[in-house]
Parts: structure tokens; sequence; C-alpha cells
């Protein structure tokens, strides 16, 4: 596992991914009113219609400004305008671009959590991101007693008591963008593999059910996109050239 603790930098007029390299953009989704509003014009009306379904009004301007911010950075790939890209999604949900003669093998992630997104984006490859804001409002053992297998929850409750909230947490994300990466989400049950970070900050991926190993399929980062996050990224294939960008209205 790499862990990604660079400046997150503005982005060239002229955006292009490479076959080795790895795009992530971090956004703050707490935009002013006319910039929200700039942005759903440019969402489809099936993400409108979503949009008027949740009850908080910040929830509801949030998922607004995630989807339109996830519009304008695929259209400076694309070099089509937001409003023209089309999503189709697999079974499990997963979104990816339905243009595909503008794709080109264009595949892409997001995730966010409170006011804060992340996109991911690559060329012909797996890829999958996870964010979540540190907290400590939750039953962690009992979470992780459920969705951990045993020798993941044995490792977390050998941490000291400053490093658990964190500790669960960089579980939690790497699961998580693991899962997403393969495309199938949460039918792949969190407690049917186990992630072991070894002391040289390597990753492995065991499989309990098939005892599979994936490490040499996958490459596996950690993320600090701001104070009190932690994220993860999987992306299938060795050796890749990671970029960070940071979006802004």
């Amino acid at each position: 596992m790499t862990t990604l603790d660079g400046l997150w930098n503005a982005p060239p007029a002229d955006m292009a991914v490479s076959n080795d390299e790895v795009h992530v953009w971090r956004a703050s989704l707490d935009l002013a009113e006319s910039e929200v509003q700039r942005l759903a014009q440019t969402l489809s009306a099936d993400e409108r219609t979503r949009s008027e379904r949740f009850y908080f009004e910040r929830d509801r301007q949030r998922f607004i400004a995630g989807r339109g911010i996830l519009r304008s950075i695929l259209g400076y790939y694309l070099q089509i305008e937001p409003s023209e890209i089309r999503f189709t999604y697999n079974t499990h949900g997963k979104p990816s671009i339905a243009n595909i003669t503008e794709a080109s093998g264009l595949n892409f992630n997001i995730s966010h959590s409170h006011e804060l997104a992340l996109y991911a984006l690559t060329r012909g490859r797996g890829i999958g991101i996870d964010i979540e804001r540190l907290r400590s409002n939750l039953s962690f053992e009992r979470i992780a007693k459920r969705f951990f297998p045993p020798a993941e929850f044995e490792k977390l409750r050998s941490l000291p008591p400053e490093e658990f909230v964190e500790g669960f947490f960089n579980f939690w994300t790497c699961k998580e963008a693991y899962i997403k990466a393969i495309g199938k989400g949460l039918s792949i049950p969190l407690n049917q593999f186990a992630v072991t970070v070894h002391a040289n900050k390597t990753v492995k991926i065991q499989n309990s059910k098939t005892n599979h190993c994936e490490e040499s399929r996958w490459s596996f980062y950690t993320l600090r996109p701001a104070p009190g996050y932690v994220g993860a990224l999987t992306v299938e294939g060795k050796k890749l050239r990671i970029k960070y960008w940071m979006w802004s209205e």
C-alpha cells in the first residue's frame, strides 16, 4: 500500500490520462448556491429526480454538486459538454460512461463523505475509491465483529486506543475500494475477504472462501485527502503513476 500525502494540484487546461496513469480528484461539495444551480443544469432528468428525494436541503445540494462535478471532470477528458455525458450501471450499481465512442476506455469511480468527494479515473483498468470522515460516534467493535474476518477484528482490537478509530476506517475504506474496483459492491460480503497491511505498507487481499490472493492483480493506495478524512484507492495493474488534482468552482 502506498500513501498519497502530497499536494493536490490545480489541473492543466488540457486533461488527458495515459494508460499507465491514475488521476484522483478532490472536491468540496459545499458550494455557493449559484454554483449548485449551474451544476444542476448539467444533470440528466433522472439525476434531478433523484435529487428531489432527499429530505434535507443540504443533502440535496451535495448530491447535485457531486454529480455535477463528476460530469464537469469527465467533460475535461472527453472534450464534450457535461450535459452530454450519459451513464449506464451494472447490476450492482457501479456507473460507467454510456457514450462508448467518446469514452475510449475511460473508467472512473466516485466516493463522498459529508462535504468532501473523491473521483478516480483511469483507462482500461478496474478502479475503486472510497473516502470516510473520521468520527467516533459509531459502535466500532460491533461493526467490525460483524463485517470483518476474525484476523482483521483481532488486529483492530490490538491497536492502541489513540489509533483505533483511524485503524478501523483504514480497514473499511480499503475493503470498500476493493469491492468497488471489481464492480460487485456489497454483493461480496466484507467478512469474506481479509485485508492484511504488512510492516512495509504492502497489502494482501485474501479471499477466505477461495483462498485466492489478489495482491498480484491490484495496486492499493491510502489517501489523506484532508484533515479528519481517510480514503483508499484500488487500481488494476502495477507500476502506475498517480496524479491528483483539486477541483474548484
